[in-house]
């Protein structure tokens, strides 16, 4: 078993943007900027990332964006976004437009599409909780799910054995899906992928305890893996870390409590962490897994 140290060239983040209100799905871009959503304001922002030289600058791209949360690129590089608020998963057009994508399963609304993630085969997997911040009397669904959507379009109930999946993230052989399941019971999930996309052998990796103030200290939340098989999860505390056989390496703590993750620059080694009010960034020893096919 490796040391947590082994991972990062340090374990002092490094502030890239602040002034938001609650950040989430942070998504980076070869152009040079990373996309943050700050889900309580209700705006998605673009950061221009600055290097090792001057201050990153952030610019308001969608006001009024119904809560946007988690996001991934498609297969062609469009931006795929969850929006918890308006209860559907939107893609962003070349032109400027957005399509919804995912609204209604069977006939009922979605509840909170809270985070998504892309395969290799082109499909999008997305959760989509329902036990806070959705009124009893406008659940639909009347349980929590994993969902995928397909290439063509079809929407396939893969799961609803959690009672709030949040983040997610496949190994880098796409044979294992990673869920953090957020409340009542925090803890760290897993799923088998079969080769046709569906989830199977369903079991709980790790017990993710809140901390003494309960849910303020923080939930499972957001979720990644690197090249190398090491799981990071924000959580209770800071960012929680298994190595490549599921055993917890241990805790990174940052100025603020984090929410999400995600990876980026050109070598694909620095973890960009949404951390309440703020955006922070550590370098690591191996690059993440890609976001992009």
């Amino acid at each position: 078993m490796g040391k947590l140290d082994d991972l990062f060239e340090s374990l002092e983040p490094e502030i890239v943007a602040t002034g938001f209100v609650f950040t989430e799905g942070p998504l980076w871009h070869p152009s040079g900027i990373l996309y943050v959503s700050d889900v309580d304001a209700k705006i998605h922002y673009k950061v221009h990332l600055s290097g090792n030289s001057g201050p990153s600058t952030k610019e308001a791209i969608r006001e009024n964006s119904g809560g946007a949360n988690g996001a991934v690129f498609d297969r062609e590089g469009r931006l795929v976004i969850c929006e918890q608020d308006a209860r559907r998963v939107v893609r962003y057009e070349p032109d400027g437009s957005i399509t919804v994508i995912a609204e209604r399963f069977e006939g009922k609304r979605l509840n909170r599409s809270n985070d998504v993630v892309l395969h290799t085969d082109g499909s999008l997997y997305f959760t989509d909780p329902d036990k806070k911040g959705l009124p009893e009397e406008e659940k639909e669904l009347g349980y929590a799910s994993v969902f995928r959507l397909g290439p063509d379009g079809k929407l396939t109930l893969l799961a609803n054995d959690m009672n709030h999946p949040n983040g997610l993230a496949f190994s880098r052989d796409h044979t294992t899906l990673y869920v953090s399941n957020s409340r009542p019971d925090p803890h760290l999930h897993a799923y088998d992928v079969s080769s046709d996309g569906q989830l199977n052998k369903s079991r709980r990796v790790c017990e993710m305890p809140y901390g003494p103030a309960g849910e303020i200290d923080g939930v499972p939340d957001g979720l990644k893996l690197d090249a190398n098989g090491n799981i990071y999860v924000t959580g209770p505390g800071g960012i929680w870390v298994w190595d490549s056989d599921e055993n917890l390496l241990g805790l990174v703590e940052l100025p603020e409590l984090p929410a999400n993750l995600g990876w980026g620059d050109p070598d694909n080694r620095t973890m960009f962490v949404t951390a309440r009010t703020s955006v922070y960034r550590l370098r690591a020893n191996a690059p993440g897994v890609p976001v992009q096919h």
